[in-house]
């Protein structure tokens, strides 16, 4: 069963203009809803002048809690198109709130479906993605002498490595994909012609840059 997912990298914002009208999307990654309502209302506190302030929001792996408002704005001009933003790039745990301060020059529902997706997607691609991936951490204890060829190893093959500590033995902990320790472990034994340890660590999340723009394949 795959567990990894998608989500942003960061909080942050960003702004586009559209005949006259500012739109401003505050982006942030949560846990919960009670995360993404006090995400919300500070927006708002801190937007109190704003004509609108739009939001929509996805919390879990398979996205089993969604979330959107028009606030205002005609119904499914704001809301769902900043959800289905979101969905389309495959992203989770996230909120999203669209500020809109009007400029005085109506867009019509199509004009507001494509400035609120388009200012939602924007503020994506400025904080960036990264996939979560479930990893379990491994400790690979080794002499001295052999420690180049096992860094080059981690390195050609993209291994994550979390920490390098230097003792008695050079100790280099890596996380690795759950389906892969076994054949990983494989690998390193016949690099390094059994002269290495190897201790299995907690299983957890680790964080891997990701480009939704380019032609990767979300599970």
């Amino acid at each position: 069963m795959q567990k990894n997912y998608l989500t942003i990298k960061t909080k942050g914002s960003n702004e586009i203009d559209i005949k006259k009208s500012r739109f401003i999307c505050n982006i942030a990654r949560v846990q919960n809803e009670e995360e993404a309502n006090n995400f919300i209302e500070s927006i708002k506190l801190e937007n109190k002048k704003a004509t609108h302030n739009c939001y929509a929001y996805v919390i879990g792996k398979d996205d089993h809690i969604q979330r959107a408002s028009d606030n205002g704005e005609p119904s499914g001009t704001a809301g769902v198109p900043i959800l289905d933003a979101i969905k389309m790039i495959g992203i989770h745990n996230t909120v999203a709130v669209v500020t809109r301060y009007f400029g005085g020059i109506k867009l019509g529902a199509g004009g507001l479906i494509r400035a609120y997706s388009n200012a939602t997607t924007k503020a994506i691609e400025s904080v960036g993605v990264i996939e979560k991936v479930l990893q379990t951490e491994i400790t690979i204890n080794v002499d001295y002498k052999l420690f180049d060829q096992l860094q080059y190893h981690l390195n050609e093959n993209d291994i994550n490595i979390i920490d390098t500590q230097y003792t008695d033995k050079v100790s280099v902990i890596v996380a690795i994909d759950n389906h892969y320790i076994e054949n990983f472990k494989q690998d390193i034994v016949n690099l390094l012609n059994n002269r290495v340890n190897m201790v299995d660590g907690d299983e957890k999340y680790f964080e891997v840059d990701f480009n939704p723009y380019k032609d990767n394949k979300k599970d």
